[in-house]
């Protein structure tokens, strides 16, 4: 239920974001562009590089979490920095990027070394990323994520 939830909100937060039919460009520079996103903010996590998170991250971010619990970009740069949340180590599955225009939504899995408040959330994950082009940069707009084991 949580899982159709996540994928219901995202489905319009996309669909909203275009004035017509989204055409998908997989041009490989912006596919691999976004791909790096993803990859910039683990190792930002891991590194508690708070400067980094702050320009992947776009102000106006929010996620769903796994618990269901709605963050914002402030609530998660705070968790981050008290160590509350401690990221020590993920490993990215297979990404699958499409690209629209400004608009990109990157999906994939990862396995991650975490904890929260001292309680181990470590395992295997999904996650939603909407990103924009902002700027002249991909930024994440919106998170979501469930723990599948």
């Amino acid at each position: 239920m949580k899982v159709q939830l996540i994928s219901m909100l995202f489905a319009l937060t996309v669909a909203t974001a275009y004035a017509g039919p989204p055409q998908p460009s997989n041009e490989r520079g912006e596919v691999e562009a976004v791909k790096q996103v993803a990859q910039d903010m683990g190792d930002a996590m891991v590194a508690v590089n708070l400067e980094k998170l702050n320009e992947i991250f776009a102000d106006d971010w929010v996620a769903a979490g796994a618990s269901g619990k709605v963050l914002t970009k402030e609530s998660m740069l705070q968790s981050i920095k008290s160590g509350s949340y401690k990221l020590r180590s993920f490993e990215l599955g297979p990404t699958d990027v499409q690209v629209f225009g400004n608009v990109a939504i990157s999906q994939g899995s990862v396995i991650e070394s975490k904890s929260r408040d001292g309680k181990d959330l470590s395992g295997t994950y999904v996650w939603m990323d909407v990103l924009k082009k902002r700027a002249g940069k991909w930024v994440v707009v919106q998170s979501a994520g469930a723990k599948v084991n």
